[in-house]
């Protein structure tokens, strides 16, 4: 059903955890009702310094998110931007169709904490 590389993520997931003082945050779905994903970012010169994860979800959720952490970080912000889920779901070498929904969160959760990022270099009154 899932890749050794599916597995070896949901094992051993990399980048698990909350960045204090995060220069961005983002989150995607619901925990009260399925998969939900929270990444915090440090930016350092436009690049993704550090990126850690925390989610509530299935094997493949928490497999995805590992991986797409590994894969954006050290990424000028628009590169990471550029990382889609089929890049991720290739990565992995597929995932089971029913599964293939949660490739999506990491994307969407880094374009929140990047817009977050931007948010917070607005001086006050600003926006």
């Amino acid at each position: 059903m899932y890749t050794e590389k599916v597995l070896e993520h949901f094992f051993q997931p990399k980048n698990v955890g909350r960045i204090e003082n995060a220069d961005g945050v983002g989150t995607v779905g619901d925990p009260s009702c399925g998969d939900y994903l929270r990444l915090s970012i440090k930016v350092e010169q436009e690049r993704i310094a550090d990126i850690r994860f925390e989610v509530y979800g299935c094997p493949a959720a928490i497999a995805t998110s590992s991986i797409f952490t590994e894969m954006v970080k050290g990424k000028r912000l628009e590169e990471a931007l550029n990382v889609s889920d089929v890049d991720i779901v290739e990565f992995l070498g597929g995932l089971p169709d029913p599964k293939i929904h949660c490739s999506n969160l990491g994307a969407l959760a880094l374009r929140r904490a990047i817009e977050d990022y931007q948010l917070r270099r607005v001086p006050q009154g600003m926006h």
